[in-house]
């Protein structure tokens, strides 16, 4: 065997590897989020879950590229009739209803988290990594309440799809915050080994 074949094959099997390796990571992403959904309290017109925590850890641990594909993939599972929605939703429905703009929102706040903790956000500062938290959530959540504010009207929007989560909101920032920060010394002290 050539030299050249022997690069040509070597680089086609850590390719495969690589695309194995990153197809596993989506499958486990899109179970976390699915998870993520059931963790939630019944509200009406849009729910409490941990949905907005997971998408941004999720953006935040696989960095923008796969994290944005991994949400994107959930997102196709719902639309492809799979109950990984908050109270078991699926199909095309819950993408015209009224949590539409949250579910639209979800993928650019994970493809933001991810740039944002590679340019600096990830935990080694916990006041910049909250802040990135914080950032991204709020367009999550600002994206979604104008969609419903177009649905219900302004005030309605901001009364049942805004101001309910507010406190949440900062409480899960202040959660991955806290995570990515625990996630930064666990990695700094396996890489020092």
């Amino acid at each position: 065997m050539s030299q050249e074949a022997s690069v040509s094959l070597s680089t086609g099997v850590a390719g495969g590897a690589r695309w194995l390796r990153q197809a596993a990571l989506v499958l486990v992403g899109t179970g976390v989020l699915t998870a993520s959904s059931y963790v939630s309290i019944p509200m009406v017109p849009v729910p409490v879950s941990m949905q907005t925590f997971a998408v941004l850890m999720v953006g935040a641990l696989y960095g923008w590229r796969l994290g944005g594909i991994t949400v994107l993939a959930w997102l196709l599972e719902a639309a492809l009739g799979m109950p990984v929605l908050a109270g078991g939703k699926a199909g095309l429905a819950p993408f015209v209803g009224p949590t539409a703009g949250y579910l639209f929102a979800f993928p650019i706040g994970a493809v933001l988290m991810g740039w944002l903790v590679a340019h600096g956000f990830d935990g080694a500062r916990p006041l910049r990594a909250f802040g990135a938290m914080l950032l991204c959530t709020m367009l999550t959540l600002a994206i979604g309440g104008l969609w419903l504010g177009t649905m219900i009207g302004a005030a309605k929007g901001w009364a049942l799809g805004v101001a309910p989560f507010l406190l949440g909101e900062v409480v899960k920032s202040a959660l991955g915050a806290a995570s990515l920060v625990l996630w930064n010394t666990a990695r700094k002290s396996f890489n020092r080994r």
